[in-house]
């Protein structure tokens, strides 16, 4: 078929697949002896393939892998398609973790609230706060050193001491909980980042499940593009 009839199948302009071409994303087309282009159903499906891999993993990745599997072995290329799916396995069992952790945090301050009342909101020293997370006071001073953590300072006895508030110590109860659960220190960084510009938790809870839909939606698109990118890895097996 010719571009324009390619572009009006895909849904990609003339422009585009002639650049996607140039990239190597799909193949090249064939040349008529006018100079012409010619495309097969190869580079419809693999026009498809893309736009379904660009919206598992983002266009530039997707350019990336799908100029890739065509030129590498066998081997390489499968490896390269399966680290894919590893890449949003992992994502969402971080995701998973995230909300598992902010859920017991909320149960935590809930359960804190009920039994000790309005004081189990109040400030509390470095060494209160070290001796209910079970990390010594170190800990707290590093978290804070990385951002994760912001006490106030107050002047007692001719010198400055932490003061850990409400939101404080809310930071340090989910940095507790994600590091347990194998987070590393920038992870951490984002997840207190994101719950400050969502808000409460209940509300971090909603998007962390909005995460997840779209993580299923990214996984499934990449499972539709997965049988054209095995065909352009072993063309033998179409």
């Amino acid at each position: 078929m010719r571009t324009s009839k390619l572009a009006e199948t895909s849904g990609y302009s003339v422009q585009q697949i002639r650049q996607l071409e140039s990239l190597r994303v799909i193949p090249a087309a064939t040349r008529l002896p006018n100079g012409y282009r010619c495309f097969s159903s190869l580079h419809l499906g693999t026009l498809l393939a893309y736009r379904e891999l660009a919206s598992a993993v983002g266009p530039v990745l997707a350019r990336d892998v799908m100029s890739k599997v065509q030129h590498l072995p066998l081997i390489e290329s499968a490896a390269l398609i399966s680290g894919l799916g590893h890449s949003l396995e992992e994502e969402r069992r971080q995701v998973v973790a995230a909300k598992a952790a902010l859920t017991s945090i909320r149960k935590e301050t809930e359960t804190a609230v009920a039994e000790r009342g309005p004081s189990a909101l109040e400030p509390m020293t470095i060494t209160e706060l070290s001796q209910a997370l079970g990390v010594p006071p170190s800990t707290l001073r590093f978290w804070e050193k990385e951002g994760l953590v912001s006490p106030d300072r107050v002047e007692a006895r001719s010198q400055t001491a932490r003061v850990y508030r409400a939101t404080a110590i809310r930071d340090a109860r989910i940095t507790a909980a994600l590091r347990a659960g194998g987070y590393r220190i920038p992870e951490v960084v984002e997840a207190i980042g994101a719950l400050h510009d969502l808000g409460d938790a209940s509300r971090s809870l909603v998007a962390l499940d909005e995460r997840l839909e779209a993580v299923a939606r990214r996984t499934l698109a990449l499972f539709r593009a997965g049988s054209v990118l095995a065909d352009l890895v072993d063309p033998g097996h179409r």
